[in-house]
């Protein structure tokens, strides 16, 4: 059995697989990850752990915690590779990209198997783009929706903090500032989707704004559930026929 383990900027996503069967998830807060060993401790069979951490160290020890005196191989902090499991890294400085935008690509190429772009909506936004031969060939990161409307209100004073909602022509401040977060995504959703070229290459849309996103782009979808977790797995079936 294999525990798999995202951690992101906001929060910690987890499943439990045995093969290809998942058998649990789930989620809670990064500033919750001095829980993470009593989470895991009644667990039982657990012979690996795949990690993906975008945190910083300060998680990286919680985790190293769980299972006690787990033996240090059983951790496997994933790190961008030039090539793994049939993606091509493309940066400047392979091992630079993040590991949760790697995984994901990773799980959207064997979702796909062709050209596609590769969407994160969570506290950061990234969009990144998939060749049809499986080459990362960039993307793009900014503001996540939330983070858009919470540097508008922290920056500017009279803009009210209270929660808008969607409109085409918003007619008062919240909406604007939600919408208007909204439409900043979308936009740069679809200009990287008309550089790609092709009308109908898919968007593998994930994170806790791809809800949202996803009535409001008018492009091919798959919206898919714990994309960085489907690529953690991937990539340690891969090590183990090795």
């Amino acid at each position: 059995m294999r525990l798999l383990i995202d951690v992101g900027n906001t929060n910690i996503k987890w499943a439990l697989v045995d093969r290809h069967a998942w058998l649990r998830t789930g989620t809670l807060a990064v500033d919750q990850a001095g829980t993470l060993p009593q989470l895991f401790a009644d667990v039982q069979g657990v012979r690996q752990i795949w990690i993906s951490n975008v945190a910083g160290e300060g998680v990286a020890r919680h985790i190293r915690d769980i299972g006690g005196g787990r033996p240090a191989d059983r951790f496997h902090f994933i790190v961008a590779q030039q090539a793994q499991c049939g993606v091509r890294n493309g940066y400047s400085a392979p091992s630079q990209l993040g590991s949760d935008r790697w995984a994901a690509l990773i799980a959207a190429w064997h979702l796909v198997h062709g050209a596609c772009l590769v969407v994160s909506s969570g506290t950061a936004t990234t969009v990144d783009a998939l060749s049809a031969t499986g080459e990362f060939a960039g993307g793009l990161i900014f503001p996540g929706m939330e983070l858009m409307q919470r540097s508008l209100n922290d920056a500017t004073a009279q803009l009210s903090p209270a929660q808008g909602t969607y409109a085409a022509f918003p007619r008062n401040t919240a909406d604007a500032l939600f919408s208007g977060a909204i439409q900043a995504c979308c936009g740069a959703i679809e200009r990287q989707h008309a550089l790609l070229g092709g009308s109908g290459i898919p968007v593998v849309l994930s994170g806790g704004g791809a809800a949202i996103l996803s009535d409001r782009l008018n492009l091919p979808l798959h919206v898919v559930d714990n994309l960085v977790l489907q690529g953690l797995l991937l990539i340690a079936q891969e090590a183990d026929m090795q």
